[in-house]
């Protein structure tokens, strides 16, 4: 399998094109550490698959994927990334990427990951998969959108909203939506720049005063 990696850390494409020497079906062709040379070496070698990063200088991973799947149909897209909120991982899926792995996966998890994907096959680490699978079955919250900036909430940021609501630390959410600590602040920041408000003690009283009868 011939295969092109996308990542701007020279020491993070060493070692991929050092665990993927070790194998007699896998050959890195090409290495790119922005999205545009991304798309140039696509084009060029015709993978048969991209190992893709989302932050990169220039054009982003998931703009690149869009582009190469686009022009590029039979070179499938593995993103392989630091990141792990939803949005990145729903974006992703929607630029034609068809498997997302963090890059903590151990060895063997990756070099699985790599087969599937570059098979035509569909991959998730198993904490995405988790989450992806309560994002689909969770019902939608039931918060009014009465006040305009809750309208401007995605629904995950409104379920994170509603536990905080309930007097949840970030930790307790983090572990009953299987994502880290760091993540929940990454989205209560976003929720308070949403609201215009100063601390999760005013969102909380802006829900509350929202679903007041």
């Amino acid at each position: 399998m011939r295969i092109v990696i996308a990542d701007d850390h020279p020491l993070f494409r060493s070692g991929v094109r050092n665990l993927l020497s070790t194998t007699d079906d896998l050959e890195i062709v090409g290495e790119a550490s922005s999205g545009d040379e991304a798309l140039e070496l696509a084009a060029a070698l015709q993978p048969d698959l991209l190992l893709m990063d989302i932050r990169m200088p220039g054009r982003n991973g998931i703009e690149a994927t869009r582009l190469i799947k686009d022009k590029h149909p039979h070179i499938e897209v593995l993103v392989l990334t630091m990141f792990e909120d939803d949005q990145s991982v729903f974006t992703a899926m929607r630029a034609g990427a068809k498997g997302y792995v963090l890059k903590d996966a151990d060895e063997a998890e990756l070099l699985q990951s790599i087969r599937i994907v570059g098979s035509g096959g569909a991959v998730f680490s198993s904490d995405i998969a988790s989450r992806m699978m309560y994002y689909f079955s969770a019902p939608k919250a039931a918060a009014t959108t009465e006040h305009p900036a809750l309208a401007e909430l995605s629904r995950r940021e409104l379920d994170i909203l509603e536990r905080l609501a309930e007097g949840e630390t970030n930790a307790q959410i983090a572990a009953r939506l299987m994502i880290s600590a760091k993540t929940v602040a990454n989205y209560v920041s976003t929720i308070l720049n949403k609201l215009q408000v100063t601390d999760r003690h005013e969102a909380s009283r802006l829900l509350k005063e929202t679903r007041e009868p």
